[in-house]
């Protein structure tokens, strides 16, 4: 699958469609992406994910929303996108580069640490302080559970 990536300037419709399924409120989603680095990531013309950067701190980037199609899910592109920012914020001199995922969001924490994010430190109650209302995963045996936790992950980037 060779993707190619388009930054944008304006968030369209689909765009947040896909935005607001890793982070499931507008308002906060909106506070960020106009700070952010936006890409749209297509598969030959077909949009099939997101990806927004922000700079946090001196020399360190952060991945703050990263989404694929959920018809496009478990194909390798999430990786992929994952890749992709990492050889540009190496490309761009960063040192390093931070993502977050809530606390049982186990897919996520397992691509993140296997392309060599490493868990840095857990926001608690980051979800429930700063979102109007409470996140209720329904999926597996997360059912009516209440997300509360962020996970904080960083990858120190070796200039090559």
């Amino acid at each position: 699958m060779d993707l190619t990536f388009k930054q944008i300037t304006e968030v369209t419709a689909d765009d947040y469609e896909l935005l607001l399924d890793a982070d499931p409120y507008k308002g906060i989603v909106d506070e960020y992406i106009t700070r952010s680095t936006v890409f749209e990531v297509f598969n030959v013309d077909k949009l099939v994910g997101i990806v927004a950067l922000l700079p946090t701190r001196p020399h360190t980037l952060e991945i703050v929303n990263i989404a694929v199609a959920k018809e496009q899910q478990n194909l390798g592109i999430g990786t992929q996108i994952l890749k992709k920012m990492i050889f540009a914020a190496k490309t761009a001199g960063y040192s390093t580069l931070e993502i977050g995922t809530g606390s049982n969001s186990y897919q996520q924490l397992h691509l993140y640490q296997k392309l060599g994010f490493r868990m840095s430190w857990i926001d608690k109650d980051f979800f429930t302080k700063n979102y109007p209302k409470k996140i209720i995963e329904e999926f597996l045996t997360f059912n009516g559970f209440v997300l509360k936790d962020m996970v904080r992950l960083t990858m120190e980037l070796k200039k090559s």
